[in-house]
């Protein structure tokens, strides 16, 4: 459209490429094309004239307005401000030119300097927020992604998992460049439904309406869905949609159904049809806007070429606009003189210069005539002459928040919690960084709106859809639809749990109080609103009446309000308070879809979005002043938030979150796109829940028992659904009646104590498919059948003690085969039978006198209730859809309803009540159990409706002969008909005695046979096959091998999903054991074949002194026999070359039996007494049979379709076989006589077959366990004994030790494993450490012998005994990331890094006296270890500049050692013997090392995978890789020889060696802990008493101390409290007697300066790192004449020729002079030995301690022992022999381990 105001105008549109450019005539100007497409065209001379006469201010863009007044000051834009307005730091003049050139303006110390000359909060710097304008506050160096995140190509980080996971996480979408196109499929199991790209979800969510799968997969196909409701059309595809968007023009449905055969009368009544066929209301037609999209809705309208014009332009009388400035100039502008009517009379004489030309203001000339204008702030009121006051603060948005006119000008303020910008007119929150967290259905996600940050919080969700949080209490909340549960974690992902877990369908809103902490939620599926406590206690329907659709919530707890949208049959907004009263409609017009909602607490307003409308929407709070913000650019808007000035929304059509300007919908940018389903959004920020709100409940909860609500200004007492209130404050603590009815996957009740009759759910676990229901008023229980898990349960009437109380099989009520119902006082029972011959029988109550009593005109007899009143038996017919009744016998039949009953189900009766559920119409309903009249509806909309029945406390009780001493009997006592009356029984496959009263004690011979879920058995006892499900309390996912201990009655099952065996009793108590496999005999201990690692391997029946077998040549070993008796073990093999081999039970004398014409060998069975092997093979297809030694084979059985348990009892075989899924049984001899045991058994098993009465043979270890102090193992030939794996046998061939020696430890997150490296089977050992849920770093303290670890989940560090006991967390406050530990077994101190708050900590062993050490200049500190005897604290940090440091274990002479050609050192380790230090970097794929300066460095390996960890010992470096998956290790010195130790673990991350030489050495806080009261830090020649952060209220000693004063300290520091006055005077007598010592070690050195001529020449072989050849000078000096005292010689000649390699002999006592760094081991003090006076010589290279009282020839030989084990130098004292000591270090109170080999030395 082309708007031609004059004939002589011309405008012309051309489209080409979607894109419209106007051109207009000579002499004319071209406006901006408008939004509609349409040109405008006016005269040149009205451009830059002042006036809008565009519309759009085109005209005027640019243009250089006349002179300013000298008052005011001339903007480059033309714009004319206050002068005193320039140099303000505020941009008047909307160009920043009245800001520039200004003189810089001094900024405070906490403020950040802009580029514009603006001043900002420092915190703002780099918060990703455009503060200063110019955006200078935001030119930041980006951050350096961790090891464990991706790097975009736009410099962004993104979780490393995400990379070519199929989802477009970096914006540019290099994490999917360059992937592999092998997507991994899942396996979804028998119960799931697998979704269309590969996702599992429960099969009962298939067909149920909600899109579980998160593509729709799930619902298509639905051929035997529910139909949808009234109001409602379903989709080809089974999903329902509103009846209206029927054939509306758009796509609703997910395959398009809803636009397929439509006609063009579809639209209803109340819509109007465009012309593109899509239906839109009638209320749109010719409103203005284009709602049809393509215009028709506007078509044929008046005035419909002639858009209203701008606020500041006059519409003419022929519908052209021009400027305000037009009108009345005594031109006709409009051309029709329009313009110029009713204008008051202007004189054309006057002038600016005489009175200002009458212009209360400003003057100007224009055309002769006089043209008043105003200063900025002021506008020209109707005389043309004078000014008025312009209210900025009118126009909307002028302001962020609040704004306050003033004369001429305005003032922007914030409210509290947010700070103006240098703008004045934004406003700024304060507190951290902005956070968008988002739920994406499979992970809660965050992104920072104002950079490329993008994390995970939380992941592996099935279909998050709603979320809040609460930011105080660190909460995030969110709802699953496809889980139907309501979930809550810590914000930073951890503790996860469930909140709501019962009664949810499609919980798709849902908010947080967090003023009162209150959880609210709507559910489209009930068509409620809910509340509860943030835990889910105290549940409470609000809100249900009315209710369709609800969908979003939003609340404003400070005023007491409760928002939400209903997108049901009317769509409609509303509001309440939050206790459910004042109920109102906020708006009910022109909404579809109202999707997102959101409150925006300092504007006063809320914003929806519509995605059928295509909208953002806002309005005040009570609905007020609503306005379209975006109209356009909106596919399928789903949620919203605000935050500052900016709307943030997710978008289902373009999968992204997008933003815009809050006030104009302007500035619309894509925050993220690419996502897999954003759903719901917030803003994590705490001004998103400000604080200014008063909790009405205050600190007692209101003094409600219940629940607390607030209202408006005060607050409710409200009870929880269904319990009546008794008094103003208090609810009743039980239910008296109500109505109980099951739906398949929940039991719910209708309460008839209060009068809403809202249906609550009963709080049940893992209800999976509940049918039948009843009740027992004595004890308040339900029970109730579930025909998924086959099993009968029960529970409160409150959800408590929820027990499996029977497993059976085909459970669908209590009493099969259908209904049941039993008639007390006639002990008769009555149940129906739709079979082939429909009929309703009755037997007694112990299955004698059956009858059937009614068989004709039945179809589907469903619900049977009895009426004891009437004596009339009830039931419904959902075939003949009737409700009859009859006498007891059958007669007196009778229709009690026939109309309006589509599918009746359940029936129950109470009072003069007759109640049923129906299929069809989704509703319990009532009547009046005579008549039938009065119908009435109690609950509708309700899926799966199943059983009913009427709990209340006024029951009757009956008196019955088994209520006496039940009957007798020892067992079951049954009522029986008269003259009977009672009768015993027994359970399932156990006899009855003679005495018809005593049933035997159990199964004497039986099957037990693994069903992948569950595990069952066959009495042999009686003349049929029955199988009964053992009861057991876990769960079960893939049981795969059983056995049974015949004398202990324990049966033991192996779960390979679960990956661990565990045991119940046969008559069920359960505990859990080991881990994988499993089978067993007599000698009391199991054995089992694992596949997954290739190993025989066996343990002590409780789980412990676990022992690998066979290792070596297994493929995938399968069946296991053993025969203890002869002392030999069987087993089958189907690796590539199957074979069945045969050792002793030890693992020992191992031969292949049979390696020819095998496939699948899978069961394996030993025929003692026929003295033969049996094997099924299922490759084959055939059973076979050998002798003991493999030969005389034979085929027993063929074909047989797929064995795999195989068995033997007596004369006969048992097998399992899939394919038929039966358990089948043959003559062992012949395999003839073969006959079905039981069949219809799918996942069938092992199968093993047990005669209690046999006795068992001869056990070999039985006698004192063979005399073996840990394993006993049968041999042919006698017994062996044998230690758990990893340790050694002791040379007597009989004990053991309790743990290895030198081993392993590392940890793969939720687990702690050990690696034995005293034996070469490389078999780890799981730690049984508990609550373990993400370990990240490990040490060990062998003093205590205790491990050390963090858990970044929890945030806590916690020690334990390493069999898993005494756990305990010592640091559990003010963690966040804790990536590295160690532990000083010296100073018994513990040291970590943590990356999230970039700190290097301290504190005792028990937690106490913490301490932070290092806080600045670290970015990213990882590994960290320390070396005691040097008093070295060494560091990695993969921060922005990856370095590695050092320190003293205080923290002070702070070095970096490396900082060059470093990425992501993450593992580091000290190489005490070498003194070397290792890392490995995991960007630049390799290990390094470098000795303790960071000189001399080398690389070690290159390249590796990934690295993360890694440990020294001996001569190996060993490692963990996460790439590989793997423990590897290489030589030490010259990085070959690499070994792969342990493979295909998961998660792996620390590693850390145990062993006697690594925690050696001591230093000065060795003893006494230096003296210091709190912590004491070893240096390299003094120590250091410090104080924790944190005082304890203990008097704490400080200071540095050096050894000369070990003097005093000895004699002084031995109790507490010493006075300071004695402190002094012992320190100044020490440095007297030590001023006194070095004058006569002075005098006697310059006298024997060159006086000793007893120096040899020798050689010796240097075993350094550098070389093993080179030749070193060694100078030996003789002892002095004195033994029994160690003294110094100085050297009065250095030889420079070796200044880096020479070693000085001093007493024994060797000194690598060369480097400082080695020189400092001596300057140590070492350990005051015996007692008396102790003196400590100090010299300027030495300082040696001696006692010239009790120091012996002995004494002085393990002082010369400890320095050799430091430097390795000559060994002048005599050769000793090496002792096994426990592995305790030398911290000055343990004996010395003297080294042994000569990696040691």
């Amino acid at each position: 459209g082309c708007r031609q105001w004059l004939p002589f105008f011309s405008c012309m549109k051309l489209c080409g490429l979607g894109s419209t450019e106007c051109s207009c005539g000579r002499n004319h100007f071209t406006c901006a094309v408008s939004a509609f497409g349409e040109c405008t065209c006016i005269p040149a001379q009205w451009q830059c004239d002042g006036d809008n006469d565009c519309g759009d201010h085109s005209d005027e863009d640019g243009c250089m307005l006349p002179t300013c007044s000298p008052v005011d000051f001339h903007c480059d834009n033309g714009k004319c401000i206050r002068r005193s307005w320039v140099c303000d730091g505020d941009n008047d003049c909307e160009d920043d030119s009245d800001e520039q050139d200004c003189p810089p303006r001094e900024c405070e110390e906490d403020e950040f300097h802009c580029q514009n000359g603006y001043c900002i909060r420092s915190l703002w710097h780099c918060d990703g927020d455009n503060d200063c304008g110019d955006n200078s506050d935001e030119q930041c160096d980006m951050r350096k992604c961790s090891d464990k995140e991706f790097r975009c190509s736009d410099g962004s980080c993104i979780a490393e998992h995400w990379y070519c996971d199929g989802d477009t996480d970096c914006k540019d979408g290099t994490d999917e460049e360059n992937c592999s196109s092998d997507v991994k499929t899942a396996t979804c199991s028998v119960e799931e439904f697998q979704c269309e790209y590969g996702r599992c979800i429960l099969d009962i969510y298939h067909c149920d309406g909600d899109d579980d799968c998160g593509d729709w997969s799930d619902e298509s196909d639905c051929s035997s869905h529910q139909p949808c409701r009234s109001v409602e059309f379903m989709c080809s595809s089974g999903m329902c949609i509103n009846a209206g968007w029927r054939c509306d023009g758009e796509f609703d449905c997910d395959d398009q159904s809803d636009e397929k055969n439509c006609t063009t009368s579809m639209c209803t009544t109340d819509q109007f049809r465009c012309a593109s066929g899509r239906c839109v209301r009638l209320s749109w037609r010719c409103d203005g806007e284009d709602d049809c999209s393509d215009g028709s809705d506007e078509d044929g309208c008046e005035k419909t070429d002639s858009p209203p014009c701008a606020p500041d332009q006059f519409l003419c009388g022929n519908g052209r606009c021009i400027g305000l400035r037009k009108v009345c100039n005594e031109v006709s502008d409009c051309g029709d003189g329009s313009d110029e009517q009713d204008c008051r009379p202007r004189s054309s004489e006057g002038n600016c210069n005489v009175n200002n030309g009458g212009c209360s203001q400003k003057c100007q000339m224009a055309r002769g005539l006089v043209q008043c204008t105003c200063h900025t702030g002021y506008s020209l009121t109707d005389d043309g002459q004078s000014c008025e006051d312009l209210d900025e603060c009118a126009e909307e948005g002028y302001c962020s928040q609040g704004c306050t006119n003033t004369e001429g000008g305005f003032q922007c303020w914030c409210v509290q919690g947010y700070e103006l910008r240098p703008d004045k007119r934004t406003c700024k929150a304060l507190g951290p960084e902005p956070v968008l967290l988002f739920a994406n259905r499979i992970d809660i996600r965050q992104v920072l709106p104002h950079r490329s940050e993008y994390t995970l919080l939380l992941n592996n969700l099935e279909n998050a859809i709603a979320l809040d949080f609460h930011h105080s209490h660190e909460l995030v909340f969110w709802s699953d639809v496809t889980l139907d549960r309501i979930m809550k974690a810590n914000l930073n992902g951890s503790n996860v749990e469930e909140v709501v877990s019962t009664g949810l369908e499609s919980p798709g809103g849902l908010a947080i109080d967090w003023i009162h902490d209150k959880l609210y939620w709507t559910d489209s599926g009930t068509s409620r609103i809910e509340v509860a406590n943030l835990d889910g206690t105290h549940r409470k329907v609000l809100l249900w009446k009315s209710m369709e659709k609800p969908r979003a919530i939003a609340l404003h707890p400070i005023e007491g309000k409760i928002y939400w949208t209903d997108w049901g049959n009317t769509p409609r907004i509303e509001y309440s308070n939050m206790d459910g009263s004042n109920r109102r409609i906020i708006a009910d017009t022109h909404l579809f879809w109202p999707n997102g909602l959101t409150i925006d607490y300092a504007g006063h307003r809320m914003y929806w979005v519509d995605a059928k409308h295509h909208v953002i929407e806002r309005a005040d709070l009570d609905g007020k002043n609503r306005k379209a913000v975006i109209s356009h650019g909106l596919p399928h808007p789903f949620a919203i938030t605000v935050f500052e000035d900016s709307l943030y929304w997710t978008d289902w059509h373009t999968k992204s979150i997008n933003s815009a300007n809050k006030f104009t919908g302007k500035n619309q940018a894509v925050i993220r796109s690419k996502l897999h389903f954003p759903m719901d959004i917030h803003t994590l920020h705490p001004q998103r829940q400000p604080a200014g709100g008063r909790n009405r409940c205050g600190s007692n909860n209101g003094g409600c028992s219940h629940l607390c609500l607030p209202s408006n200004k005060t607050y409710t007492c409200t009870c929880p659904t269904g319990f009546k209130k008794v008094d103003h404050y208090n609810c009743a603590q039980s239910l008296d009646k109500f109505l109980l009815f099951a739906r398949r996957t929940d039991i719910r009740r209708i309460s008839f104590d209060t009068e809403d009759m809202s249906d609550d759910v009963i709080p049940l676990a893992d209800v999976r498919n509940s049918v039948a229901l009843d009740w027992d008023d004595r004890d308040g229980h339900i029970y109730w059948t579930d025909v998924t898990t086959d099993s009968i349960n029960r529970a409160l009437w409150n959800g408590t003690k929820q027990e499996v109380r029977i497993m059976v099989k085909h459970c669908l009520l209590l009493m099969s085969p259908w209904n049941s119902h039993v008639c007390w006082c006639c002990r008769f029972m009555y149940w129906t039978d739709w079979g082939a011959n429909p009929k309703i029988e009755r037997a007694g109550m112990d299955a004698s006198s059956r009858m059937v009593i009614i068989s004709s005109n039945l179809t589907w007899p469903n619900g049977l209730a009895i009426d004891y009143h009437t004596e009339r038996l009830y039931w419904a017919d959902a075939g003949m859809k009737t409700i009859e009744y009859s006498n007891f016998d059958g007669s007196g039949r009778q229709v009690l309803i026939n109309s309006q009953l589509p599918h009746p189900f359940g029936l129950t009766l109470h009072d003069d009540k007759i109640y049923w559920t129906d299929w069809q119409s989704k509703s319990i309903q009532s009547a009046d159990k005579l008549t039938g009249l009065g119908r009435s509806t109690l609950a509708e909309n309700l899926e799966n409706l199943m059983d009913i029945h009427m709990f209340h406390r006024h029951r009757n009780s009956v008196r019955t002969p088994c209520t006496v001493n039940n009957g007798g009997c020892s067992h079951l006592c049954l009522l029986a008909p008269a003259p009977k009356l009672s009768s015993c029984a027994c359970p399932t496959g156990i006899n009855l005695q003679v005495d018809g009263k005593t049933c035997t004690s159990g199964m004497n011979s039986f099957l037990i046979f693994a069903r992948r879920t569950d595990i069952r058995m066959v009495s042999l006892d009686i003349p049929y096959f029955a199988d009964v499900v053992l009861a057991v309390n876990s769960s079960m996912k893939n049981t795969i091998a059983v056995g049974v201990d015949p004398k202990e009655g324990k049966v033991y099952w192996s779960d390979s999903t679960l990956k661990k065996i565990s045991r119940a009793d046969v008559n069920t108590q359960h505990n859990s054991i080991v881990n994988t496999l499993v089978d067993k005999k007599t000698p009391k201990n199991i054995y089992w074949t694992d596949t997954g690692t290739n190993r025989i391997e066996a343990a002590n029946l409780d789980g412990s002194m676990r022992k690998v077998l066979v290792w070596q040549n297994l493929d995938s070993p399968r069946a296991i026999a053993l025969y203890h008796e002869m002392g030999y073990m069987y087993w089958t093999d189907w690796g590539e070359h199957a074979k069945l081999e045969r050792s002793g039970m030890d693992g020992s004398e191992r031969v292949v039996l049979i390696n020819n014409n095998l496939g699948w060998p899978n069961g394996l069975a030993i025929d003692k007494a026929g003295s033969q092997l049996l094997w099924a093979d299922a490759h084959t297809e055939r059973i076979e049979a050998s002798d003991l030694n493999g030969l005389n084979r034979r085929i027993l059985v063929s074909p047989v379709q797929h064995p795999y348990g195989l068995t033997l009892l007596g004369p006969h075989i048992y097998w399992t076989d899939w394919q038929s899924r039966s358990i089948q049984r043959a003559d062992k001899t012949s395999g003839t006589n073969i006959i079905t045991v039981r069949s219809n058994l799918p996942g069938l098993m092992d199968i093993q077959a047990v005669d209690r009465e046999r006795p068992l043979g001869f056990n070999k270890c039985g006698r004192r366990n063979g005399g073996c102090s840990h394993l006993c193992f049968p041999r042919p030939n006698g017994t062996s004994c044998a230690c758990p794996t990893g340790i050694l046998l002791k040379g007597d061939g009989r004990s053991c030790d309790d743990i290895p020696e030198t081993y392993l430890l590392f940890s793969n997150r939720v687990s702690v494993h050990r690696i034995s490296l005293d034996t070469s089977d490389n078999t780890d050992v799981h730690i049984p450490v508990p609550e373990l849920h993400n370990v990240i770093s490990l040490d060990y303290d062998s003093v205590d012998g205790k491990l050390y670890y963090t858990d970044v989940s929890l945030d806590v560090i916690r020690r334990a005994n390493l069999d898993g006991s005494g756990m305990e967390t010592v640091i559990s406050q003010g963690l966040k990331t804790t990536d590295g530990l160690a532990v000083d077994w010296v100073a018994r101190n513990m040291y970590w890094t943590d990356t999230g708050r970039n700190t290097i900590e301290v504190a005792r062993l028990d937690g106490s006296s913490r301490k932070v050490l290092v806080n600045n200049s670290l970015d990213e500190p990882r590994a960290i270890a320390v070396f005691p005897s040097k008093g070295y604290l060494f560091w990695t940090d993969w921060g922005h500049i990856a370095k590695i440091e050092r320190a003293h274990l205080d923290g002070s002479d702070r070095k970096v050692l490396i900082n060059t050609d470093l990425g992501w050192p993450n593992g580091l380790t000290l190489d005490y013997d070498t003194r070397r230090i290792f890392w490995v970097d995991a960007h630049l794929d390799r290990i390094e090392s470098s000795d303790l300066n960071g000189k001399l460095r080398q690389i070690l390996v290159s390249p590796v995978s990934h690295p993360f960890a890694l440990t020294q010992q001996d001569s190996w470096i060993y490692w963990t890789d996460w790439q590989t998956k793997s423990i590897q290790r290489v030589d030490k010195h010259t990085g070959r020889k690499k070994e792969t130790v342990l493979a295909n673990v998961e998660g792996l991350m620390d590693i850390i060696v145990v062993s006697p030489q690594r925690q050696s050495g001591t230093n000065h806080c060795g003893v006494k802990n230096g003296g210091c009261t709190h912590l004491c830090f070893a240096k390299s020649n003094s120590f250091v008493c410090a104080c924790p952060d944190d005082p304890d209220g203990q008097p704490c000693s400080t200071g540095e101390l050096h050894p000369g004063i070990c003097v005093y300290l000895e004699l002084f520091l031995k109790g507490d409290g010493l006075h300071i006055s004695y402190v002094i005077g012992g320190v100044l007598t020490v440095l007297a007697i030590l001023i006194l010592i070095v004058v006569v070690i002075i005098y006697k050195h310059k006298k024997s300066k060159f006086a000793d001529p007893g120096v040899s020449n020798l050689t010796y072989s240097n075993p350094s790192y550098r070389t093993s050849t080179q030749e070193v000078k060694i100078e030996a000096a003789q002892k002095p004449p004195i033994y029994n005292q160690l003294r110094y010689k100085k050297e009065g000649v250095v030889d420079t020729s070796y200044t880096k390699e020479k070693i000085r002999i001093v007493e024994g006592v060797c000194l690598l002079s060369g480097e400082e760094l080695y020189w400092q081991d001596l300057k140590q003090l070492k350990v005051c030995r015996g007692g008396g006076l102790h003196t400590c010589m100090r010299t300027d290279t030495v300082s040696l301690q001696a006692s010239s009282a009790s120091l012996d020839d002995g004494e002085t030989e393990q002082l010369l022992q400890e320095e050799q084990s430091e430097c390795s130098s000559l060994n002048t004292a005599p050769a000793v022999t090496p002792q096994h000591h426990a592995p305790h270090p030398d911290t000055g109170w343990a004996p010395n381990r003297k080294p042994s080999t000569e990696s040691e030395v």
